[in-house]
């Protein structure tokens, strides 16, 4: 269901495998092209990134980037859209972190927290071990582990350097400098 207003939203984008033509490059950028048709404007695009599987050797290397939209849609109404597109381009959800085809993720919807702080912080606190085994059932926003992620941060510093994070209250600068060294240099642009 379509909201009155447009809401600016981040959305982070990878793939690590390859699909029939289609290498990784290719299948973000025709990721990217497929959302223009979804009542989705396309406001900023980051380079694109070779980073690393997450987590440390679950898969070959990823390609990532990140962009910045407009869209009317509701937040579940994005997500379904975005779940759409990963499916048309072979997308098969396995098991956690496996290597993929394609794999979008709504980071953020304006300044939304949803469903609530209290769910935000569980998720955003649950240790790697139970990370691994546990995924939510509704969806969280923001994304709740984007600020530990230089994978997503990364591409993040391409478009909205500013942002400021709505729970945590620092931006995507902040973050990024909170990384260590050994993570930022991970971050291999094309």
């Amino acid at each position: 269901m379509p909201s009155h207003r447009s809401i600016g939203c981040l959305i982070s984008l990878g793939s690590n495998l390859e699909w029939g033509l289609l290498n990784p490059v290719d299948m973000i950028s025709s990721a990217i092209y497929s959302l223009a048709g979804y009542s989705i404007t396309i406001k900023k695009i980051s380079r694109f990134f070779r980073t690393p599987a997450f987590p440390s050797g679950s898969g070959p290397d990823f390609v990532n980037a990140a962009i910045l939209i407009r869209s009317h849609l509701e937040p579940k109404d994005l997500l379904s859209v975005l779940h759409e597109v990963e499916q048309k381009n072979a997308r098969i959800r396995k098991e956690r972190w496996s290597p993929r085809t394609l794999d979008l993720d709504l980071l953020s919807y304006g300044d939304a927290v949803r469903p609530n702080i209290n769910e935000f912080s569980y998720w955003s606190e649950l240790p790697l071990e139970r990370q691994l085994k546990e995924a939510p059932g509704t969806l969280i926003l923001p994304h709740p582990r984007l600020h530990q992620r230089a994978f997503v941060l990364g591409p993040l510093m391409d478009i909205v350097p500013d942002w400021v994070h709505p729970v945590l209250q620092i931006s995507v600068k902040e973050m990024y400098a909170q990384l260590s060294p050994k993570e930022r240099e991970e971050i291999r642009p094309f």
